[in-house]
């Protein structure tokens, strides 16, 4: 599987092209995640706002599985050539979308611990958004509680897959 369709590329290029506009400064560019990169046989989890200049440089939050989520730069040829048993590789989430900024899926992901325990998070405020909530985004006193099963993820089609 390619991990980035050119749609993706153009996307992450675009944002990384916006973000250097703003003069790179923190706080004035905010994307959403556009790609959801994952472990199939474990919890790395990685979302990508940006793509380098480079095609390889990525930015966004990454998420290894230790309980820490960070912000920062990953080499999309490194995730590539990932080599897992019974010859799998590292996936593109072909369902991945989302309307929630990068720095929301930080905060979140980082109170959970993992991109993975945000996700169900992430997932209500957007339907509650959807249908027009007045709070779509109540905050971590309104979390469920971990382990707790919430709502699958954004539903399967990916827009900028081509």
């Amino acid at each position: 599987m390619h991990l980035l369709t050119e749609k993706l590329r153009a996307v992450l290029r675009a944002n990384a092209a916006a973000h250097a506009a703003g003069g790179g400064r923190a706080g004035d560019h905010d994307p959403v995640p556009v790609l959801k990169l994952f472990n199939p046989m474990g919890p790395a989890t990685w979302l990508a706002t940006e793509l380098g200049a480079d095609g390889d440089t990525l930015f966004g939050l990454a998420d290894l599985g230790f309980g820490c989520p960070e912000l920062g730069y990953f080499s999309l040829c490194e995730i590539a050539a990932l080599r897992l048993p019974f010859g799998l590789g590292i996936e593109r989430d072909l369902g991945f979308a989302s309307i929630t900024p990068l720095s929301r899926w930080t905060d979140v992901a980082r109170a959970r611990g993992s991109i993975l325990g945000a996700q169900p998070v992430i997932a209500a405020a957007e339907a509650a958004a959807k249908r027009g909530a007045v709070d779509p985004d109540p905050g971590p006193a309104h979390d469920p509680a971990p382990g707790t099963p919430g709502p699958d993820p954004l539903p399967p089609g990916d827009p900028l897959d081509g």
